[in-house]
C-alpha cells in the first residue's frame, strides 16, 4: 500500500511511499526529450518534455510509479485492488494502457488542466507489457504547483475527481477517503477547548490533545486522514532545504515499519520514498535501509538524448562517528 502527497510550501514538492513486501529492481530514471515511447493503441511520441521518478525498466521502457516533467507536473499509480476496472480497446477513445498512463500524460501535458482535459477521452485498457507483467489495478494522483487531482477507472467508467487536500493512498475510492475525513473534522493542532459541557472544568494535561481521534495504523483509510492532517499543518520557512524536510516528514507520519503488517511469511514496509523539488526538477529520495537523503538532478543529464538514464539505489547504511 501506499501514500502520495503535492504540497506546496511557496515551492511545490510532490512525492510518496511505495509500501510493499519486496522491492521491484526500482531505479531513479530519467526519460530525455527524446526518447521513443510507443503506445499499445499504435502512437508513437518521438519527443517530449523530460521527466524523472522511480521506476523499473522493463525491456528498456520505463514503468513509473511517479514521475515529474520538466515542466512541473506530476503523477503517481497507487495500488487499488478490487475497485480498478479495465477494459478493451473502445472505438473513438484514446486507449491506453494502465502502465502506459503516466507517460501518456506527462508527454502531452504541462498543468494539472491539461491532464484533465487530455482525460476525458481516455479508456485505461487491460492491455500488458508482457505475460510475466499483468497489469496492475491502479488509481493516480496528478498534480502542478496549482491543483491537484484523482483519477480513477472503476465499473462506474473513468472519474476525475478534485483532490483539494493533495493527498492519495489506496482503497476506498477517493470520494469515499473525503466522506470520511469529516469524521476527524474537530481534529485540531492547536489546544483544545472543553465542549462537554459548560457545568465543569476540563484542562488538557498534554500538548497535542488537539490531534486526538486520528488514527496511528497503517491502514488506507487511516493514512489518507493522517497524512491530510500532517499535512494540511505542516509550517516551515521559505528554504528549500527546511521545506524538503518537512515533506519527508509529513511522508514520515504514515511509513510502514517492518513486522507491523504481516504479508504471509514476509512484512510491508516503506521500500522508498521520495520527494521532488517540481521546479528545479530535483528527485530526492530514501530507501527503508538507507535514511540518508539523496538527491538527483535531471538537468545535470543530457536532456536532448534518446537514451534513458538510470541510477540504482544505494541500500548500505552508513553512520558516521561525529566525533571521530
Amino acid at each position: 500500500m501506499c501514500t502520495a502527497i503535492s504540497l506546496a510550501l511557496g515551492n511545490h514538492y510532490f512525492g510518496r511511499n511505495l509500501d510493499y513486501e519486496h522491492t521491484f529492481g526500482e531505479q531513479v530514471t530519467i526519460t530525455p526529450r527524446n526518447f521513443v515511447f510507443r503506445f499499445k493503441n499504435g502512437t508513437e511520441i518521438k519527443h517530449h518534455p523530460a521527466m524523472i521518478g522511480m521506476a523499473l525498466t522493463f525491456q528498456s521502457y520505463p514503468l513509473y510509479f511517479d514521475a515529474t516533467n520538466e515542466k512541473g507536473l506530476s503523477m503517481a499509480g497507487l495500488n487499488f485492488p478490487d475497485y480498478a476496472q479495465y477494459y478493451g480497446a473502445i472505438p473513438g477513445k484514446d486507449n491506453v494502457a494502465s502502465f502506459e498512463l503516466i507517460p501518456w500524460i506527462l508527454c502531452r501535458c504541462s498543468t494539472t488542466a491539461d491532464a484533465e482535459q487530455l482525460l476525458r477521452n481516455v479508456n485505461i485498457t487491460d492491455d500488458a507489457i508482457s505475460a510475466s507483467l499483468p497489469p496492475t489495478p491502479l488509481h493516480w494522483i496528478v498534480a502542478n504547483k496549482d491543483k491537484a487531482i484523482t483519477v480513477e477507472q472503476t465499473r462506474q467508467g473513468i472519474t476525475v475527481h478534485e483532490n483539494p487536500v493533495g493527498v492519495l493512498t489506496n482503497n476506498p475510492p477517493f470520494d469515499m477517503q473525503m466522506i470520511n475525513l469529516s469524521n476527524y473534522m474537530q481534529a485540531t493542532s492547536r489546544e483544545p477547548e472543553n465542549k462537554l459541557s459548560h457545568r465543569i472544568t476540563l484542562v488538557p494535561y498534554s500538548r497535542g490533545m488537539g490531534g486526538m481521534g486520528i488514527p496511528g495504523d497503517l491502514s488506507s483509510m487511516s493514512r489518507f486522514v493522517k497524512a491530510c492532517f500532517t499535512k494540511l499543518n505542516s509550517v516551515c520557512s521559505d528554504a528549500r532545504e527546511e521545506q524538503i524536510n518537512q515533506f519527508f516528514h509529513a511522508l514520515y507520519s504514515v511509513y510502514q515499519q517492518k513486522g507491523c503488517v504481516v504479508v504471509g511469511d514476509s512484512y510491508e514496509i516503506t521500500n522508498y520514498s521520495s520527494c521532488c523539488d517540481t521546479e528545479k526538477g530535483i528527485y530526492y529520495y530514501t530507501t527503508y535501509n538507507n535514511s540518508t537523503i539523496r538527491g538527483v538532478d535531471m538537468h545535470k543529464e543530457n536532456l536532448e538524448s534518446d537514451a534513458l538514464v538510470t541510477l540504482k539505489l544505494p541500500e548500505i547504511a552508513k553512520f558516521p562517528i561525529q566525533n571521530d
